[in-house]
């Protein structure tokens, strides 16, 4: 897109729209949060503390994949995931400073949400079985042989790795698309609203009650798991 029609679209009408609910923001935010937590735990060998921050982020991202299909518009898989191919057309011109119009993920920051949650509930799985000769058993850790436990205690550490490594290129993501797109992708995050042009049709929002039931669920699932597995 050229400088002349960047100009124009954004002189175009526009109005705040609610792009992002507050289920998918406390999400967001909380998940910041505990990995934060996480890291700083592990660093500290407060594994009590590890273990239950790692439930809360296992149930946080069970609730997140049941949002994916049933909450709102911009939080449903369906909604922002494309072909690899329309991610790519989309990196090949990133560098190009345009005006904002995405209503939510653009196609290459799909892909990036599917990354960040897989890794999170592998890591998070992973740490049910993990066994060592420093923490707790992991509460899932004496059904299985202690080969495959202590496979899974390396699989922990190899998908931590990856995680915080999606987590530095999903930061770099945004910076790159502040200082080249002018894009601002983190205070809609945090208030929820953007400014597009009034042609763009506002998302279509999920009852905040059937989040709560979601999350009880996935927490509900989590505790019984951990508990009494």
């Amino acid at each position: 897109m050229d400088t002349d029609e960047s100009a124009t679209q954004q002189k175009q009408p526009s109005r705040p729209v609610l792009v992002w609910d507050v289920p998918t923001r406390i999400f967001h935010w909380l998940v910041v949060v505990l990995v934060a937590a996480a890291y700083a735990t592990s660093k500290l060998n407060w594994m009590d503390w590890h273990v239950r921050i790692g439930e809360t982020l296992l149930a946080l991202v069970l609730f997140r994949l049941l949002w994916g299909f049933f909450g709102s518009e911009t939080a449903r898989f369906h909604t922002f995931l494309s072909a690899p191919a329309a991610a790519w057309r989309h990196l090949r011109h990133v560098f190009h400073r345009e005006a904002d119009l995405q209503v939510g993920h653009n196609s290459a920051g799909g892909w990036m949400v599917v990354l960040l949650l897989a890794l999170l509930l592998g890591e998070t799985l992973s740490g049910l079985f993990v066994n060592n000769d420093v923490a707790d058993d992991g509460p899932l850790t004496q059904w299985v042989p202690a080969a495959i436990a202590n496979a899974i205690t390396a699989l922990h550490t190899i998908l931590w790795d990856a995680l915080l490594a999606a987590v530095v290129l999903h930061v770099l993501a945004i910076a790159v698309y502040a200082v080249a797109k002018g894009h601002n992708l983190l205070r809609p995050m945090v208030t929820g609203r953007k400014h597009l042009p009034e042609r763009i049709r506002a998302p279509r929002q999920a009852s905040v009650m059937l989040a709560l039931l979601l999350l009880v669920a996935s927490a509900t699932a989590v505790t019984l798991l951990a508990t009494y597995l």
